[in-house]
Formats: C-alpha cells, structure tokens, sequence
C-alpha cells in the first residue's frame, strides 16, 4: 500500500515537471514569435522612414526584452521593478519618440509578465 502511494506520487511528480517544462518552453516560443514580429514590424518601419519612424522606435526596443525571453533569461522580479519605473516615466512631457519608446518598453514587458503567470 505505501509502495503504491510512494509510485503514485512519483508519478504525480514527474507529470507537474513535464508541465512546467511545456509552460517555459511554451514562453520561449512565445517570445521567439513576438520578438520575430517585433523585427519585421520595425524593419519596415525603418525602411519606409519619415513618420514611420517613431513605430520603428516602438519595435525596435522591445528586440533585447524578447531575446532574452527567448533565451530563458527573462528575470520577473527585474522585469517588474522596470515595469513600475517606465509606467512612472511615461509623460506628455515627453518627444514623440521619447514616448514611443517607453511604449515600447512597457508593452514589452507587460506582455513578457502576463504571459510568464
């Protein structure tokens, strides 16, 4: 009976591990996919210039916040105490590209902490 019950949990055990590792790697694919759309969106932004531009700005921030995602590098506690200090900058005080960026960055790291739940 304890044999049974010591089997059971072990295999218990191994299916939550099983679970997280599809967890982080289902945020690794996530963040490859996001990063990926991130670079098209910004290399045609740049490309097209002028005003297009500032979405250039918007993308091209968020490239470093999915590669390391994607690395299995994204630290939580780091990302949200950099989420409360761009939240806390953001202003109409700001340039336009001031403001895109910081968009970007908050974006970014909003969608890598609600993802990562």
């Amino acid at each position: 009976m304890v044999l049974v019950m010591l089997l059971l949990k072990i295999k218990t055990m191994i299916k939550f591990t099983q679970l997280l590792t599809e967890v982080k790697e289902s945020f690794i694919i996530f963040a490859q996919t996001r990063g990926k759309g991130a670079a098209k969106i910004a290399a045609t932004a740049e490309e097209k210039g002028g005003l297009s531009l500032l979405t250039w700005h918007h993308f091209k921030v968020k490239a470093p916040y999915y590669k390391k995602a994607a690395e299995g590098k994204f630290d939580i506690e780091k990302a949200k105490k950099e989420y409360e200090e761009t939240y806390k900058k953001i202003s109409l005080d700001m340039t336009q590209t001031e403001f895109q960026r910081e968009m970007g960055r908050l974006e970014v790291l909003g969608e890598l902490l609600i993802r990562n739940k």
